[in-house]
């Protein structure tokens, strides 16, 4: 059956490329053979070659309540965050249709992390009991649906690491704490496509409020603190070999300074990134390096992320007050601000970045 009737399919596949990502959940209601032909890699890849691939930036945002005061974000008591997605290119900002089960606002302190097309919703607190949620939701962008996925395994944990390799569509989770507050060194893995997990070996460390990175091909937990230690991070770090299904040995002062990390995030460009003091570092050949300084508009940040030779910074002067966002350049370090819009100006309390 030809793609398109009375044209060749490598004329058809060039047409299909060029869609709208917006418009792929209705390529994939079409026919098929449209359907299967989105879906696989292949066609991401021949979209990211001619340059007609587009990159979306996800967001767990809080909502703003209406009749705020100018100057100033008014969060309702318990916030209720919802999916946001901006297209960088365009900075256009949208809203995500919550799935089932998500209809009272994403968990608290939930974590988010791309697979693929796919987007993992997975931990934090239930909205309403402000219980360890064990819950996982999977957004597919392609046909637009949300399905449930199996819950995580073990004991509820909050605060946890997490990173995704897009390679094994493996999601990699470490640390964090459970309903007692002691924290874990345990580590599971869920595969996005059979959806299943398996437990991996446990850290030689506990570490709660850790890190994760996926960095150089290896899961990076990076910092947080033993239950002994409550707050107080340290800044070791440890990395797991998917291919050997070990740790390696524990990187003793792999942060030179012992901070909370959860503005560690790793660049294309092979760089570990973070921000902190009022400057953004990277990390290169072992040591880290002050490589330009922060706005002051987002003194107090909230998330960063990078994608293709940026670092996305959303935060803002104080805590509490409205949030903005700033581009940089990471090989010019030019800072460029983005244009947010007081609907989303709210509270980011993480994300992830997808490329369609």
């Amino acid at each position: 059956m030809e793609l398109i009737p009375g044209l060749p399919d490598d004329i058809a596949r060039e047409c299909l490329i060029r869609a709208n990502h917006r418009d792929f959940p209705t390529l994939a209601s079409t026919c098929r053979a449209w359907r299967a032909e989105i879906r696989v890699p292949e066609f991401f890849l021949r979209r990211k070659a001619v340059g007609l691939s587009r990159n979306l930036i996800v967001m767990a945002q809080a909502q703003v309540q209406p009749g705020r005061d100018s100057g100033s974000t008014k969060y309702l008591v318990t916030p209720t965050y919802r999916l946001t997605v901006l297209e960088p290119e365009s900075g256009r900002w949208s809203e995500l249709s919550p799935g089932f089960g998500l209809s009272d606002g994403l968990p608290l302190f939930c974590q988010i992390v791309r697979v693929g097309s796919d987007l993992v919703v997975m931990g934090g607190w239930d909205p309403r009991t402000w219980t360890a949620s064990t819950a996982v939701y999977v957004y597919n962008f392609v046909l637009a649906k949300w399905r449930r996925g199996t819950d995580m395994p073990g004991v509820p944990r909050s605060f946890f690491g997490c990173a995704a390799s897009d390679s094994d569509r493996t999601v990699f989770v470490a640390g964090g704490h459970d309903d007692q507050k002691n924290a874990l060194k345990s580590a599971m893995a869920y595969d996005v496509a059979k959806d299943e997990w398996q437990t991996a070996p446990d850290m030689a460390r506990e570490r709660d409020e850790c890190k994760g990175v996926f960095h150089r091909g290896k899961f990076h937990v990076i910092g947080g603190y033993r239950t002994e230690m409550q707050g107080q991070f340290e800044s070791s770090a440890e990395v797991f070999d998917a291919s050997t299904w070990q740790w390696d040995q524990v990187h003793e002062d792999f942060l030179d300074a012992t901070s909370c990390p959860r503005t560690c995030v790793s660049g294309e460009d092979g760089l570990l990134y973070m921000c902190r003091a009022g400057e953004v570092a990277a990390l290169a050949n072992g040591t880290w390096k002050v490589i330009c300084n922060l706005p002051n508009e987002v003194h107090e940040i909230a998330c960063v992320l990078t994608w293709q030779g940026k670092l996305l910074v959303i935060g803002s002067p104080r805590f509490g007050e409205p949030h903005t966002a700033y581009v940089v350049d990471t090989k010019r370090y030019t800072w460029t601000k983005m244009t947010v819009s007081d609907e989303y100006s709210s509270h980011v309390q993480s994300g992830c970045c997808l490329e369609l």
